[in-house]
């Protein structure tokens, strides 16, 4: 009997014990997870457009003067900078005409000088006839006579000084078409075709090569006209390039031109570019701008991995003092990777992201920090016939 009595307190001690460490350990069981913050940002619903890039500066680069092409430095492909010479033009002849025109000045200079002086000889006579005026030997014949002579070199020298001009403009123009003779780009870029080559004949005008400024790209869009009112010149969106990277557009300007067919009206858009995205794009690739629709507003959002549907409606976990407390909320549109709040939450409440599928209401937690996620632009559909 008191083996027994004695096993029975044994074994109904052990039991509390097993008891015991089970509550403590109840007691000590806390969840880990991870937390976002509830924040308040601006939301711009937005359209897709699709645009492409264009360069502001492109075109062909034609001769400036005429001559047979020498040789063209440049292959499809090169990239050039402002004032490199692409094409040498032969220049004998442009040479020779800029001797010939040099010389010309010479001769009018000369010419100017011969008149010059028989004018002041000419107007020296006319000085001594007059002061005979009051003599006997005075002629007022001879001395009207010696006045024309005066005036017609005081005339002639008026030409040799115009001629002069008319000599130095013309030396100008050889100098002008000499400077020609080597074909200088406009502005950096690309040559993106190449149209002539050594031994052809150019005039003034014909094309040396197409340039591209792949450094100075724009986007260019058209835009239904019932959707300029949410634009602006300056007003700030969002585009994505083909591979999906976003970059930011500026409004740039809003060309006042209507097609008739599409009801569409060309908009430029300054664009943004990251270092690497600058290197990607080229000109005529296409782009879709994310275009605004109505006024942008202020909304509270949470982060989608938050929000857990149970019993039809939307719930989730929020921190406050180390507990999980169930919160049931209204949401709105998505808003990239979050939803918007329209009831149950405000901004700076921390909601539980990671493990909260296992929580129940109550229980202790403790977590890490997890960095908010931007608000980006919702998208609308576009619609029928836009």
């Amino acid at each position: 009997m008191k083996r027994f009595i004695l096993g029975f307190c044994v074994a109904a001690l052990m039991c509390s014990f097993a008891v015991d460490g089970y509550a403590q350990k109840k007691k000590k069981r806390i969840a880990g997870v991870r937390v976002d913050k509830v924040i308040m940002e601006p939301l711009t619903q937005t359209m897709p457009v699709l645009g492409r890039f264009v360069a502001r500066e492109s075109g062909v680069v034609a001769a400036l003067t005429r001559g047979p092409v020498q040789s063209v430095l440049v292959a499809v492909g090169d990239r050039v900078k402002k004032g490199d010479v692409i094409a040498h033009l032969v220049a004998t002849r442009i040479k020779a005409a800029r001797a010939l025109q040099a010389a010309l000045v010479s001769e009018r200079k000369a010419q100017g000088r011969t008149a010059k002086a028989q004018l002041s000889l000419t107007q020296t006579e006319l000085k001594r006839l007059a002061s005979l005026r009051e003599s006997v030997a005075f002629s007022r014949a001879r001395h009207d006579d010696k006045i024309s002579e005066v005036a017609k070199f005081d005339s002639e020298v008026g030409e040799k000084k115009a001629a002069v001009a008319s000599a130095r403009a013309q030396l100008r123009l050889a100098d002008i078409d000499l400077y020609n003779a080597k074909i200088r780009a406009p502005y950096n870029g690309v040559v993106s075709q190449k149209h002539t080559s050594p031994g052809a004949f150019l005039n003034v005008g014909d094309p040396v090569v197409t340039l591209i400024n792949d450094n100075f790209l724009e986007i260019e869009a058209d835009v239904p006209s019932d959707r300029l009112s949410g634009l602006s010149i300056g007003r700030v969106t969002s585009a994505k390039l083909e591979n999906g990277q976003a970059l930011k557009v500026t409004v740039r300007a809003i060309v006042p031109e209507e097609n008739g067919l599409t009801r569409t009206r060309p908009v430029r858009f300054t664009p943004k570019f990251s270092a690497s995205a600058e290197e990607s794009v080229a000109a005529n690739q296409s782009v879709t701008v994310l275009l605004p629709v109505g006024v942008r507003r202020d909304v509270v959002s949470v982060h989608k991995d938050a929000v857990i549907p149970r019993g039809g409606e939307s719930i989730v976990f929020v921190a406050k003092e180390g507990k999980a407390v169930r919160q049931a909320l209204q949401l709105g549109d998505a808003v990239g990777n979050r939803f918007e709040v329209l009831d149950g939450l405000k901004a700076g409440d921390v909601v539980v992201v990671r493990g909260n599928e296992r929580l129940r209401p109550g229980q202790s937690i403790k977590y890490k920090g997890m960095k908010p996620v931007k608000v980006l632009e919702t998208e609308v559909p576009e619609k029928a016939g836009s």
